[in-house]
């Protein structure tokens, strides 16, 4: 499950980096909100998944 979400949170990445340079208006601004919103989630999953140490 941890290595879907680090695909996903770097595709999302990688996506969201490169719509500014291939898609101009509203285009570009829907396609950046969805990536943004695929990366906050899949960071928020990883973020509950993550290993608890005690110290």
């Amino acid at each position: 499950m941890k290595s879907l979400l680090w695909a996903v949170l770097t595709i999302g990445l990688v996506v969201n980096a490169s719509t500014s340079f291939v898609f101009d208006g509203i285009q570009q601004l829907l396609i950046s909100v969805a990536t943004g919103v695929v990366v906050l989630a899949s960071a928020a999953g990883l973020y509950v998944l993550r290993d608890k140490h005690s110290g």
